[in-house]
């Protein structure tokens, strides 16, 4: 496996107070776990591979995090349990089924299956 140049971490932002929201949002929609280094910074391991899109406008040019799920209706039921704002829902795009979703600090993530 290739070491150099491997993108191996993702940071996210947690800005105004958010941490403890988006540390139980992310525990309760999908299971993860967190390591806190100190009261601002929450350290996740939960797997990371990545793409790039040259089709949005540049003021939608963030990352945009893509997770997957097995069962995509169960886990959207589960990211509005937990709180999530559903930002686009279930559509089919080249490959799979996805819907966006923004966490309790704003950022925004997708979620697809197959």
């Amino acid at each position: 496996m290739k070491k150099t140049g491997k993108i191996d971490y993702l940071e996210m932002a947690a800005t105004n107070g958010t941490l403890d929201a988006v540390k139980s949002f992310y525990s309760n929609a999908f299971g993860w776990t967190f390591t806190d280094y100190g009261p601002t910074y929450s350290a996740f391991d939960e797997g990371l591979e990545g793409g790039f899109d040259a089709g949005k406008p540049d003021a939608a040019a963030k990352p945009l995090p893509v997770l997957y799920s097995e069962n995509l209706e169960e886990t959207l039921a589960a990211v509005e349990d937990a709180g999530a704002t559903i930002v686009q829902p279930i559509f089919s795009f080249p490959g799979g089924r996805r819907f966006h979703f923004t966490d309790p600090a704003g950022n925004e993530l997708a979620v697809w299956g197959d």
